[in-house]
């Protein structure tokens, strides 16, 4: 998929070097390991070590951006990037399937409680890697290991994200002729969804929880995977409902996105409005390009170019997140100010908002010129 025109983008008329580099943050923050997890303003900390979650995270960026590269090199280094975390996986997957989920910086496991949300953000990387991979079977072979291990583990998976993220892996898989047999398996997981649906939505609370908390858009986000995959309008209906829900609760006046802050979260009584925390914001994201892609009901296009305004100031305290210079993002907003850590998932969740709002605008303009 091509770029947008030169015009669309001031980058390509600047010399080479001082055209911005939007992955030198995420180069400075991986290592042969993986990428690390913490950082104390723009430096890597290394004491927290790392964790799956981002590895996960990182590998499906890498590969989503892969369509977006502007030069060779660029493609390159997505490729060697996405190689160092696809390895990672690979690594801490045990035998059972599962994923360990933290590890210091030695590379030794820390004691921990397995996780469906880790379990399913692996998950769907490999899914990915396993679909852009198709014409290079060396790497194919490797993303081929992870799923045969973890599929069978799916029907373990018992919090509502664990399961969207599962949903939505099956989904890609079934619909690029996975040899697994998955169907079956995409239609019981979005029952399972739609019934913490059923459990808690109420006339003025259309949620699959009684609050919402964290990464809330990757709910509907994996029932509108199920129905790309089956063609059910039930995983439609709900997904649409509780997605057009989620943008109202996190818009604020004149269409900023005010996420839910995870210092309180949100229920029918109660909103906190801080700390707004970058990885929100990337899940609307996501689940409002699956909605463009599916349904012509909303302006999913709107929200995801607000949501990518977010990370540049239009927001609570009118602040920007993000180092265009080296794309690297903020740790979140705080009352007072922008917490100025720049760590893996805020560095990742800018990454992929930017990439969402990209591929969608492009996907737009290529509707228009055939209508």
């Amino acid at each position: 998929m091509p770029w947008p025109k030169p015009s669309d983008r001031g980058e390509r008329l600047q010399p080479r070097e001082t055209r911005p580099d939007r992955f030198r943050h995420l180069r400075k923050m991986t290592d042969d390991t993986g990428i690390l997890e913490h950082a104390v303003g723009s430096i890597p900390r290394r004491k927290e070590g790392y964790s799956t979650d981002d590895q996960a995270r990182a590998l499906w960026i890498c590969l989503e951006w892969l369509d977006l590269a502007d030069t060779g090199r660029e493609r390159t280094m997505l490729l060697d990037l996405a190689d160092t975390y696809l390895s990672f996986l690979l690594w801490v997957q045990r035998e059972d399937g599962h994923f360990h989920n933290n590890l210091d910086y030695r590379r030794r496991p820390e004691p921990e409680t397995p996780s469906d949300d880790c379990f399913g953000r692996a998950l769907w990387a490999a899914a990915c890697a396993w679909v852009r991979f198709a014409e290079d079977p060396g790497r194919r072979t490797a993303a081929a290991a992870i799923l045969r291990d973890a599929i069978p583990r799916i029907p373990d998976m018992r919090s509502p994200r664990g399961i969207a993220y599962c949903l939505a892996a099956m989904s890609l898989l079934h619909r690029h002729r996975h040899p697994c047999p998955l169907e079956r398996q995409i239609r019981e997981s979005a029952d399972r969804l739609i019934g913490f649906y059923r459990t808690h939505a109420k006339r003025n609370w259309r949620w699959f929880e009684p609050a919402l908390t964290y990464s809330n858009g990757i709910l509907p986000w994996g029932l509108l995977w199920a129905h790309d995959a089956t063609g059910d309008r039930k995983p439609l209906s709900v997904a649409l409902e509780s997605l057009a829900f989620l943008k109202e609760k996190m818009t604020g006046r004149g269409g900023i996105i005010r996420p839910v802050g995870n210092d309180g979260w949100c229920t029918p009584e109660h909103r906190a409005d801080f700390d707004q925390q970058p990885v929100d914001v990337l899940k609307l994201a996501m689940a409002c390009g699956k909605a463009a892609e599916l349904s012509a009901e909303g302006d999913w296009q709107t929200v995801i170019t607000h949501c990518r305004d977010w990370f540049h100031g239009r927001n609570d305290l009118g602040l920007p997140l993000i180092d265009k210079q080296t794309g690297a993002c903020c740790d979140g907003l705080e009352p007072d100010g922008v917490n100025l850590n720049q760590g893996a998932e805020s560095t990742l969740s800018w990454l992929g908002t930017e990439m969402i709002f990209l591929k969608s605008r492009l996907m737009q303009g290529m509707l228009m010129s055939t209508s």
